[in-house]
């Protein structure tokens, strides 16, 4: 006689042969190469449809050989070793970004998975980013297993990162797995470390109540299945039918549920503990809001639905904080509703992304958008650019000030606004961490010279050195980025956090074309550079501004007084050889005379209009 399991224990079985993990590293350690290799031996994806960085989908990404957004994915594995051979798996992978602006996307990752490789590049040994990495990990209770890559090179000092790292995690460094990403060396081991090692859904994560729920943790926007969330279930299952947010209580009849393979692949059911997708039917982006959660509608009640469904939320994740402001004007045949449109998909799938309208005298309407960091910037850039087909100008980039004027605080993100003489300001500071090698220990500190870094610390970590410093977050914007890398020749790596402010000296710098402000080119900057950046600015602007029938003056203006100025003269008209052809000077003069009135009367009425090519050029770095 066939015994039935029970609907509980039967779920406990299921979720006991699933394994959710990222690969977390620094930038360029080779996680995208390792998670080629675990597509190759799972048989997830046919060889002969295998390409390098795989589920790298962006050709921004493969441009750039960095991974950006994470990718999830599916795959099927039967166990060769250890109690579990022959037992068959079911191992959702998340692959991560892995520089400090897209830290975001990491710690979304680590909310929907039980462990993670943490894969440390082998040539390199530890960096910045991987001690962020670790300790997000760590603080999220993610078990990990420390790995070496790139073996296959000639590293004569490949033990001495192993036992850095092993000393990093508190292990032996029996325990950090040897491997090549490239050849695949090394690789199945540590997949099978995985399903010993990493929890499954049912040992780790528990959720009280029998409601089915699913936490989003990203989404993205197709023609054909509308908005499609990526989720992770957190007891009970979904299958296509009625479900409803959390956060709005905005009911929905979903068209599909699935997973990733990497592709989407529709099923019948999503189980509790799996990662996968609802493709939601809806087309208006705003609906979907990452780190909410979707509930099934049969598990609420009839009456006191939106209630109920807030209660049943499930911890979301903390709002990320832009950093760096940069305002977006249309170009060219660009229109303003097709930058927003661009805006609010992009937004599906970057929950940093933070945007609103923002309108400009001279540049007109457009949106003022929040990034991470001067990367995140040039992605989303880069992606108006290709995938929308967009043309745009961009204003300077700036950070959020808090103000004291006039016996009241304020936030201020908009040059424009700040405030002639403020009473007190106050900037954002960042707790910067930078791992360099020893020999350019010297180079990596003359940069105080340059920037405002205040060094609290240098000790060692195996064998690089861990700097420890303060410094205002407007300096990361200064292409701190591009000078360690010039003062280390590319060794050193930073990462960073916003950790509270500090007072600050900085003013607002404006600039005026024949007596107007052009509030583009209005800045904020500190007192000791005012002068010289008022003066680059009008000498730059005196090259680009065609002349005029009127003198124009370029001026820089900072607390209410002219710092620096440029002259551009009129054009100049020909007036006549009066006295080849019978004419004398005293007419000559009446005539010049004339003109020069005419001209004073001109330029009383003028107002210089400033072409987007002339802004385009000011505004580069």
């Amino acid at each position: 006689m066939l015994t039935v399991q029970p609907p509980r224990l039967r779920r406990q079985t299921i979720m006991d042969h699933i394994r959710n993990f990222v690969i977390i590293a620094h930038i360029d350690s080779g996680k995208s190469t390792l998670a080629d290799r675990l597509l190759e031996i799972t048989g997830t994806v046919p060889q002969r449809s295998m390409q390098e960085q795989y589920l790298d989908r962006m050709p921004l990404e493969r441009e750039r050989g960095i991974t950006i957004k994470m990718a999830p994915v599916r795959m099927a594995y039967t166990a060769a070793s250890g109690e579990h051979a022959g037992a068959a798996f079911e191992l959702n992978l998340i692959d991560t970004p892995g520089h400090s602006d897209f830290s975001y996307e990491v710690s979304r990752a680590l909310n929907a998975v039980e462990g993670g490789i943490l894969l440390v590049d082998g040539t390199k040994g530890i960096q910045a980013q991987t001690l962020s990495n670790l300790r997000a990990a760590q603080k999220a209770g993610l078990v990990l297993i420390p790995a070496v890559n790139k073996i296959d090179l000639p590293l004569a000092h490949i033990d001495r990162v192993v036992d850095a790292t092993a000393e990093l995690l508190g292990v032996s460094p029996e325990e950090v797995f040897r491997v090549s990403a490239k050849t695949g060396q090394g690789v199945k081991e540590l997949l099978e470390a995985v399903i010993r090692k990493v929890p499954p859904p049912s040992a780790r994560r528990t959720v009280s109540g029998t409601a089915s729920r699913a936490l989003i943790f990203d989404s993205l926007y197709d023609d054909h299945k509308g908005i499609i969330a990526n989720v992770r279930v957190f007891g009970g299952s979904f299958t296509a039918e009625d479900m409803r947010f959390a956060a709005s209580g905005d009911l929905f009849k979903a068209k599909e549920v699935g997973f990733f393979s990497p592709d989407l692949k529709a099923v019948g059911m999503l189980n509790d503990g799996e990662i996968g997708y609802i493709a939601s039917g809806l087309k208006e982006p705003a609906l979907v809001k990452i780190g909410d959660t979707i509930i099934a509608e049969r598990d609420l009640p009839a009456t006191g639905v939106a209630a109920e469904a807030r209660a049943l939320a499930l911890p979301g994740y903390r709002d990320p904080a832009p950093v760096v402001f940069i305002s977006f004007y249309p170009d060219g045949d660009t229109k303003y509703d097709d930058l927003k449109r661009a805006f609010e998909k992009l937004r599906l799938n970057d929950a940093a992304l933070y945007f609103e309208p923002d309108s400009n005298e001279a540049l007109g309407r457009g949106f003022k958008a929040g990034f991470l960091g001067q990367l995140h910037f040039e992605i989303v850039s880069s992606r108006l650019e290709r995938e929308y087909h967009l043309a745009f100008m961009t204003s300077f980039p700036s950070i959020a000030y808090r103000v004291q004027d006039k016996g009241r605080e304020f936030t201020i993100t908009q040059p424009q606004d700040f405030p002639d003489k403020p009473e007190k300001v106050w900037e954002p500071v960042v707790d910067l961490e930078i791992l360099t090698p020893q020999q350019y220990l010297s180079t990596v500190l003359g940069m105080q010279t340059v920037f405002d870094v205040d060094i609290a610390e240098v000790h060692n970590i195996g064998e690089n050195l861990l700097i420890t410093a303060k410094m205002p977050l407007r300096e990361l914007i200064r292409d701190f980025d591009d000078r360690l890398k010039s003062a280390s020749q590319g060794y050193a790596s930073f990462t960073y956090e916003v950790a509270g402010e500090q007072e600050t000296d900085v003013e607002k710098l404006e600039i005026l074309v024949v007596e107007d402000v052009v509030p583009a080119l209005t800045r904020i900057v500190p007192k000791k550079d005012i002068e010289r950046e008022g003066r680059q600015t009008v000498e730059r602007l005196k090259e680009l501004l065609p002349r005029e029938q009127f003198s124009q003056a370029l001026q820089a203006k900072a607390q209410g007084r002219i710092i620096a100025r440029e002259t551009i003269p009129a054009m100049k008209k020909e007036l006549g050889n009066f006295g080849k052809n019978g004419g004398d000077r005293t007419r000559k003069m009446k005539l010049w005379k004339k003109q020069q009135k005419g001209k004073e009367r001109l330029k009383s009425m003028a107002r210089v209009t400033i072409e987007p090519e002339v802004f385009r050029e000011i505004l580069k770095k």
